[in-house]
């Protein structure tokens, strides 16, 4: 089960809740058939309870909502796109353990 802190965002709501947001944004670019979406799902869970109040967590079905994913050359899912001030600051393509997720966002604040 998710998180209630992952925030589920959209091509009608990614300008406002993402690239307008205050706080850093990390996207998790993904898909219902996607296997290693479905591992990192958990790990992506965890990361929005660690980082609450810092870092604003949420994901993206790149299969219902294809023009952010376009937009932002997401080729290969899970994708993770870490947004501060509305710039795309980090890429991390695959899985990636809670420890590397947490490392890279703690390089970012």
């Amino acid at each position: 089960m998710a998180s209630e802190k992952v925030q589920v965002f959209s091509d009608a709501n990614f300008q406002e809740t993402v690239l307008q947001a205050e706080k850093p944004v990390l996207v998790d670019f993904w898909a219902a058939w996607c296997g290693p979406c479905k591992m990192i799902a958990p790990v992506v869970d965890e990361i929005a309870n660690e980082f609450d109040g810092k870092v604003i967590v949420g994901k993206i079905n790149v299969d219902e909502n294809n023009a952010t994913a376009g937009k932002f050359s997401v080729m290969s899912i899970p994708t993770l796109l870490l947004f501060k001030n509305g710039k795309e600051v980090q890429r991390v393509v695959g899985y990636k353990s809670k420890n590397e997720l947490a490392a890279i966002l703690n390089g970012a604040l």
